[in-house]
């Protein structure tokens, strides 16, 4: 009785554990968006972020995307807010390959979110006030794909898709005309109010850019 007992109770334990597996593999999401808002923007992942992960979702089928907004001050003093979004990011990043490693993940940012991304993957080092927070190699080998606008580092070493070895070709890194963020020329200079809220700066909630960005991310999935 007591053998026989054991052998029951442990096929029972056994049958449990694997029920267990699926349930946990089917808490992790086919992808997962990690999105940094732009300045001054309510928590969350914004209007150009919203845009972007709805048109995503749109075009992977069946698919499950699931949703990480960034957990940042996104303020107008960007080194401080935005060096405070890396670490979070990075974290974030660090997290989900750790837990969901088969959940391809996808970076995007807008404006200052922008910077909070370069600053987990294109940044070697921290400057200007900026602190990297930069994901080890093995870590960026689960990044599918990178998204960006409006991103000021544009104009200190080009966009992603040409600065970085790790992220290039599956980095897409938009600058809308005029927008004086991401445009050529002024080196290191923090934006001004005025750059943050221009017209061109604020043009990718009505350019067709989000989209563009969600197909060449789909694309990568």
């Amino acid at each position: 009785m007591l053998a026989t007992a054991v052998v029951t109770n442990s096929a029972a334990l056994l049958s449990a554990t694997i029920s267990l597996a699926p349930a946990s593999a089917a808490a992790c999401p086919d992808a997962e968006v990690t999105f940094a808002r732009g300045t001054d923007e309510a928590p969350g992942v914004g209007g150009v972020g919203q845009q972007f992960i709805d048109a995503l979702r749109s075009q992977v089928g069946g698919r499950s995307v699931a949703v990480y907004a960034v957990n940042y001050p996104a303020t107008e003093d960007w080194p401080p807010s935005a060096s405070a979004g890396a670490g979070d990011a990075s974290a974030h990043v660090q997290s989900m390959v750790a837990s969901c490693p088969n959940t391809k993940l996808v970076l995007g940012g807008y404006s200052q979110g922008a910077m909070v991304i370069d600053l987990i993957t294109i940044a070697r080092a921290s400057v200007a006030g900026f602190n990297a927070a930069t994901l080890a190699a093995d870590e960026a080998d689960h990044v599918a794909a990178v998204a960006v606008f409006g991103n000021m580092t544009d104009k200190l070493v080009g966009p992603i898709p040409d600065a970085s070895p790790w992220y290039g070709a599956k980095a897409i890194d938009l600058c809308a005309p005029g927008d004086p963020i991401c445009s050529p020329g002024g080196g290191l200079a923090l934006p001004t109010h005025d750059d943050m809220f221009s017209a061109a700066h604020l043009s990718y909630l009505h350019n067709g850019m989000p989209g563009q960005a969600a197909t060449f991310v789909a694309g990568h999935l």
